[in-house]
């Protein structure tokens, strides 16, 4: 690779959310919307003159790093939680964080504009599926006239059903999460956390989700689609 063809880039950014570990991350972003995040720009990039006009657009597109796959080995195939974890689709065909240059996409809805945060000027964005502290490498409008296209096929994503869990959380667990955080929290174990590959229904996970861990189990037969939390701590 030539000098020209190589080009070296820094993050202008990081993201601040409740996701302290990969599981339990949306598997892509604006699937649960009252999930809010915070884009803190780097101290050269924190400049409100760098933000004018931000405000006039809904969604913005987020350009980051899988910085837990950044580094390691690539594969030319992939095995899509979509497809259960057992089909192997071409990485390109897919938005498997294991890829060549490890780069993430996402685009999520602008709330607001921290104009006057300490940290600030920052963004306050809702629908983000991004692991704390994940360096952001760039900051774009979303464009309704040419970002969106609702007659795009959708690959073999159109050919999977996309299912949510019922999710039941008794009220003396639920009264442990803050209540600003308890519908995002909801939404993200009704898109169902678990691997792709697991099915036991007594086997007790894990998640971390704003500095807490909630213990869960899973009953996925057909007539149930269930999710129990079992413990908030």
């Amino acid at each position: 690779m030539s000098d020209s063809e190589a080009y070296t880039i820094h993050p202008v950014a990081h993201i601040q959310s409740d996701f302290s570990e990969k599981f339990g991350i949306p598997r892509q972003s604006g699937l649960v919307e009252g999930l809010e995040a915070r884009v803190v720009f780097t101290p050269d990039c924190r400049v409100a003159e760098a933000l004018r006009g931000i405000e006039q657009y809904s969604h913005l597109w987020l350009v980051w790093q899988f910085s837990q796959a950044a580094g390691r080995p690539w594969h030319p195939t992939v095995r899509p939680p979509r497809l259960g974890g057992n089909v192997r689709m071409g990485v390109f065909a897919t938005r498997s964080p294991c890829r060549p240059n490890a780069l993430g996409l996402s685009c999520v809805r602008l709330v607001r504009v921290e104009w006057d945060a300490p940290d600030g000027p920052a963004l306050r964005v809702a629908g983000a599926d991004l692991l704390d502290g994940t360096p952001i490498y760039d900051v774009k409008p979303y464009l309704p006239y040419v970002d969106s296209h609702p007659d795009a096929s959708g690959g073999f994503s159109d050919k999977t059903a996309h299912r949510t869990l019922g999710v039941d959380f008794p009220p003396e667990l639920l009264n442990k999460v803050p209540e600003e955080k308890r519908a995002a929290l909801t939404g993200v174990l009704a898109q169902d956390p678990r691997p792709a590959y697991q099915h036991d229904p007594a086997r007790v996970y894990g998640m971390a989700f704003a500095g807490l861990t909630v213990r869960f189990t899973v009953d996925d037969d057909p007539d149930k689609m269930q999710l129990t939390v079992v413990a908030v701590e």
